[in-house]
């Protein structure tokens, strides 16, 4: 054993625990759920390295909708009726990730009114939300319930918590676009500190969570045509928020990445509603 080891250092991790580490650390950063440290993990609580964690990041949107999906089940299963079921596991779903996904929309929609590039960068930075900002969060809650209450009337119970669990996992898939594919847009900040993705590793995880789409949808009978087309809309809303930012901001922030995951779940909901039809 090496000397660094015998000091009481920790010899580092692979394999089994490696992988079981970062679905910790991601969910504990997309959520807050209270995940405890793993006997094996060094710096449960740091921040995340995204270049090594991104290829968890569809398994924990699938952990972190577990629960506003069982909520949904359970209040189609009491006959309260689609639109409060809706209403519920979206709400669920804001509270256990502590609305990041929400506030990054919000902030990248009040900058659409900045003259300039650092004018948009400083307004995305004030805590304080505009006109644009609480519009952009108000559409993007009632057409994510509308279109999952939609959903829940056409569907079982089980094929509509499948449909919300794989939209949780492409949209968060597809949040990491902008990450990948554009530079940071500041020099500080949390994307900067959090590292850029590698292609083959965002294309890594892009290929599990199209795994996880097809076999949720499989088990719960959703149309094959509703899979491509989730799996197609929410690919090309987070490469259409990517252009935007590349335009608008000349890179990235986690506010884009929050706004093109909020795209990306309502473009792969919607596009499942298209598939079944009424």
């Amino acid at each position: 054993m090496s000397e660094q080891f015998e000091q009481g250092e920790a010899a580092p991790i692979g394999g089994w625990q490696a992988v079981t580490a970062d679905l910790a650390h991601c969910v504990r950063f997309y959520s807050r759920l209270p995940v405890p440290a793993l006997p094996w993990e060094q710096d449960a609580h740091a921040l995340p390295s995204f270049p090594r964690l991104v290829r968890m990041i569809p398994l924990a949107g699938l952990l972190i909708g577990l629960l506003p999906a069982a909520l949904l089940g359970l209040a189609l299963l009491l006959d309260l009726g689609p639109w409060l079921a809706a209403i519920l596991a979206v709400a669920a779903m804001v509270m256990a990730t502590g609305a990041l996904h929400e506030d990054g929309l919000a902030d990248l929609a009040d900058s659409y009114g900045g003259p300039t590039r650092e004018k948009r960068l400083e307004i995305m930075r004030d805590s304080r939300i505009g006109s644009f900002g609480a519009s952009a969060l108000f559409l993007s809650l009632a057409v994510r319930i509308a279109a999952l209450a939609t959903l829940a009337s056409r569907l079982d119970g089980a094929g509509v918590m499948a449909a919300f669990l794989v939209a949780a996992s492409l949209s968060r898939t597809a949040g990491l676009m902008p990450l990948v594919f554009l530079p940071p847009a500041r020099q500080d900040g949390v994307s900067r500190a959090v590292g850029q993705p590698a292609r083959d590793t965002f294309w890594l995880a892009a290929g599990i969570a199209g795994a996880i789409a097809v076999a949720l949808g499989a088990i719960a009978g959703l149309p094959p045509f509703g899979i491509a087309l989730m799996l197609a809309l929410s690919g090309l809303s987070g490469l259409a928020l990517t252009g935007f930012a590349s335009r608008h901001l000349g890179g990235q922030t986690g506010d884009v990445a929050g706004a093109a995951q909020q795209m990306a779940e309502i473009a792969a909901l919607v596009g499942l509603l298209t598939a079944i039809g009424p």
